[in-house]
Formats: structure tokens, sequence, C-alpha cells
């Protein structure tokens, strides 16, 4: 198997300038690279450079996979938009100035003005088909990159998804207690739902683990934001809409959602604690999702095997039927005196077959047979054909 690498970077907060395009040109001269983003593959080689240093530098999100079965989604955050005490709920970040290790299946390191979260995959049994031929990497960035508008606005389910890929990983002790279970986690987004295939998240825990999960409620009414804008001073709106004016878009609506959130959180009634469980008591509940998606699956079987053999009955039940204009079928086919004509009819006649015994017209099978035979009966490969699959038999008989 040939070696195959995809790196995929991603600028949104600040475009690249024609300086930064330029000294990404210098480390590849075969990728594409644009205001937005830098896109490569490898068949041979690799990056001349490292990934973590391009995060801090000019990128907000990357996504890189490989065929011997690794991959993995660093993602850059403003440190305002995420709480340290937040995530340190969910992971153990290193202190400033360190380096993911990309060892962890959800790692973060700190820089002086971001975060960059990891999520890291690695197949180490080669046992997952989507690493063996080279279409892993292409796709996977933009369908999660929404996960990013997701954390800016206070949705830590992408956090828990990177505790429990450690779980599904064995990187956590039975006797460990998860993060604060987020609510929704039952319905998660599409971009959740493709992390959860990225980092090949066993169904039966995220379905255990997802058990307790409240239902998500709706973050923002329009009665609840007319009521917090009534209440903001006129100098701070200007000064969100100057940075507006200023190309800072992204950062204004970031400051404005998350004072809107916490106002709103504080507004509303206090919500009762989800006990946290330990990872054997989540374990106990995945057996009970195992067993059930099993069954589920069997049924799911069932039903399929009871559809296609109904539309099978009822097929050939049509062709019984027109037995007459099957056996001409048959002989128009064979007149065209090649292999394949003749492995096509050879189907054909097994299908007739088996329609009119299902319809207790053997007779009319052997007649019309013998008849067919009567016009192409001195066609060595045909008879050949009918001969190994017993068919002649049926004429004899």
């Amino acid at each position: 198997m040939s070696e195959y690498q995809y790196y995929e970077f991603s600028a949104i907060d600040q475009p690249l300038t024609s300086k930064q395009q330029a000294e990404l040109r210098a480390r590849s001269t075969r990728a594409t690279i644009t205001a937005t983003g830098f896109t490569n593959e490898y068949h041979w080689g690799d990056l001349k450079s490292d990934p973590q240093a391009w995060m801090r530098r000019y990128f907000d999100a990357h996504v890189y996979s490989a065929n011997w079965g690794t991959c993995r989604l660093l993602m850059r955050l403003p440190r305002p938009a995420l709480e340290a005490s937040v995530l340190a709920e969910f992971i153990q970040t290193a202190p400033t100035g360190k380096r993911l290790r990309y060892w962890d299946s959800f790692e973060s390191c700190a820089t002086p003005e971001h975060w960059i979260l990891g999520w890291h995959f690695l197949d180490e049994e080669h046992e997952h088909e989507r690493f063996w031929s080279e279409t892993d990497g292409p796709g996977w960035l933009g369908r999660l990159l929404p996960l990013r508008d997701e954390l800016l606005r206070g949705d830590t389910r992408p956090l828990y998804l990177g505790w429990l890929a450690g779980v599904c990983a064995n990187e956590i002790d039975d006797d460990e207690s998860e993060p604060p279970l987020p609510p929704g986690l039952q319905t998660l987004s599409a971009a959740q739902t493709a992390l959860a295939d990225f980092l090949m998240i066993d169904p039966d825990w995220l379905t255990a683990a997802a058990a307790a999960s409240p239902a998500q409620e709706n973050p923002k009414t329009t009665s609840d934001m007319d009521a917090w804008l009534n209440a903001q001073p006129a100098n701070k709106l200007r000064a969100t809409v100057r940075l507006m004016l200023e190309g800072k878009s992204q950062e204004a609506e970031r400051s404005l959602r998350g004072e809107f959130l916490a106002w709103q959180r504080a507004q509303s009634p206090a919500h009762k604690i989800t006990p946290r469980r330990t990872v054997a008591e989540i374990a106990e509940g995945r057996e009970k999702a195992r067993a059930r998606r099993l069954e589920r699956e069997r049924r799911e079987r069932a039903a399929q095997q009871a559809k296609r053999r109904a539309e099978r009955g009822k097929y050939l039940a049509q062709l019984a039927r027109t037995q007459g204009t099957a056996w001409a079928v048959i002989s128009k086919t064979l007149e065209r005196g090649s292999g394949a004509a003749y492995d096509q009819a050879l189907q054909q006649t097994k299908e007739l077959c088996e329609a009119l015994a299902a319809a207790g017209r053997e007779q009319d099978f052997r007649k019309g047979l013998h008849k067919l035979l009567r016009s192409h009966g001195q066609r060595g490969a045909w008879i050949k054909r009918l001969t190994k699959a017993g068919l002649l038999e049926e004429v004899e008989a």
C-alpha cells in the first residue's frame, strides 16, 4: 500500500496576507494556497513544517489524515471565547507555550492569545476501511468547521465528545468521573455527528453517555434579546458597531453573544445539576445500549429480508404470468451467439424455472424449454451451461 497523507488548513478570523501566502508557498510548491486556506496531499515526503506552528501563526482549523490509520482535527479559538475553568473540566490543558503531543484522543494547549484544541484518532489495529484508500482526508474539514462556531457560542458538546473519544480509546480509568454533561447530547448537530464519525466513537458508548443528557433549550428568544438590548449602554453598542465597520464582525458577534448568553443564564431559574457518572457506570449503560442496538439491527435485517422476499415473489409471479414473452426474450438473447449472451440467457431461464415452479407449473417449464431446444439445441456452449445448471434434467423428467 502506497503512502498517503492529507493536510488541510483554514483561516477564518483573519485572511492570509500576500506575504503569509508567499511564506507558505516557500514550504510547498504543489499545494493549493488561497487567502483562506492551504490544501495538499503527499504520496511521498511530508509537510515541510510543523502544523502546530502554522496553527499558532496562520490558521484557525486543520485536518490531517494518513492511510496508515491516523487522523486529527485542530481548532484555534481566542482565549476569551472559552473559560479555562470550563475547558479544564474536559481536559488537562498544557501550560502556555507547551505543545500538543498527538498522543491522546483529546488535547489542548494555550498560547498568549488562543486555545488550540486537538482531537486525534489512531487505528492501531488497522481495522477501519476508511483509511485504506486515498479519499479519507478531503471533505472532513468542511463538515467539521461548524464546530468552531458552536464552541464560540458556548456549546460544550464537542468537548464532551473529545473526552468520550478518550474513553473509547481506553485512556481514562473506570473510576474517573465524566465532565459536566452538556444538554442536547442525544440530538447532535451535523458537525458534532461528523466529529463522532471522524473519531470513530463507539455508537454504544455515545448512546449510553447521552442517555442522561437533558434536552437542549432554545438559547435565545426575541423577548429576551429585546430586554437585554434595552439594558445596554449606548457607548457599548457603538463600540460593537465600530468593530463591525473595522471588519471584525466575528469578534463583535462573539462578544455580544457571550454576554447575552451569560445574562440569559443569570435570568433563568437554576437547573438541576445532573449527577456525574463514573466511566464504569456509563459502561453498564453501554452494554444495554449495545444489546438494544443489536436487537434493532436484527429486526431491521429481518424486515429488509421480508421486503426483498415479497418483492421477489411479486416479480416471479409476474414472470410466470407472462411466460410466453419470457421464452421469446430468451430465444432472442440466444440468437446473439456470444458467451455473454449465453450467460444472460441462462440467468433468464433459471429465473423462469423458479417462477413457474413457485406457481406449481413445472410442466409448463419443461414444455417451454423443450420447444426452445428445438430452435437452439445445436448451440454446444449453451447446452453445456444448461447441463451444468441442471436444467436439462427438467426436460428429461
